[in-house]
């Protein structure tokens, strides 16, 4: 079973990469480049807010992944840049490096977390990183949860259909293919289907704002002790990575 959703997910994601390097190329060939004042209508600007605060949280999963400084900077820059196409090539590139003990274990625990998982030479810090990483996506909750109300009341609905300029179409796609992702992470954490649905639901309905709120309320179930990176994973594995640090 394992590996066949290890393999499903990387089909998965090598097919929404293809789909969304398609659409740009294809969105280039017949409205020109994206840098043009007249393409940033108040919808289109509040919809590259919702897409790049999605983008804060997968950097930061890129950030915490990567080995070294440098990496982590070059995909993150790839990721503010190319957007869902990276997201994809890089979620496909970590499933590739699972050996097959993890493909067939838990591949998802395995591609969430870094190597090596145990970082024996963590250090105590003044300020905890779960306090700063709760205040950081409460902000970015807000800051979305503002520009959608204000965008509503200065520019009306958005399901009007001279909105749906075709890079306005490009956005949703890039946005709703990282949304796929954030769901993959929500349906392995959540401790059944239908809590999953229902935050899947959320994520679809209101974006980034569900992002933002799923990941706070992940973040108050871990002491301010707590390394940041158990956010991660769902209550069983967490539970047994506490186990493992406080037997160091």
């Amino acid at each position: 079973m394992a590996i066949w959703v290890a393999t499903c997910l990387k089909s998965v994601f090598s097919v929404l990469g293809c789909v969304m390097l398609g659409t740009l190329v294809y969105t280039l060939s017949i409205d020109g480049l994206p840098f043009r004042k007249d393409l940033l209508t108040p919808w289109m600007a509040a919809t590259l807010v919702d897409f790049y605060i999605n983008v804060v949280a997968l950097a930061l999963w890129i950030s915490y992944k990567e080995p070294s400084w440098s990496s982590a900077i070059l995909w993150v820059i790839l990721l503010a840049c190319f957007g869902s196409i990276t997201t994809c090539v890089y979620i496909v590139l970590q499933f590739l490096k699972l050996s097959s003990e993890e493909s067939s274990q838990d591949p998802i625990y395995h591609v969430l977390l870094r190597y090596p998982t145990k970082d024996v030479t963590e250090k105590k810090r003044k300020v905890s990183p779960v306090v700063t990483m709760r205040i950081l996506f409460g902000a970015l909750g807000f800051l979305m949860l503002g520009t959608l109300l204000y965008t509503l009341l200065t520019d009306g609905s958005p399901f009007r259909k001279e909105l749906l300029t075709p890079w306005m179409e490009a956005t949703l796609i890039d946005f709703y293919i990282n949304v796929v992702a954030l769901s993959v992470w929500v349906a392995y954490k959540e401790s059944s289907w239908l809590s999953a649905f229902f935050w899947i639901v959320l994520l679809i309905c209101f974006g980034s704002i569900t992002t933002c709120v799923y990941i706070v309320r992940q973040l108050f179930q871990l002491s301010s002790q707590d390394p940041v990176y158990l956010v991660l994973l769902s209550s069983g594995n967490r539970a047994e990575n506490r186990y493992e640090r406080s037997s160091w």
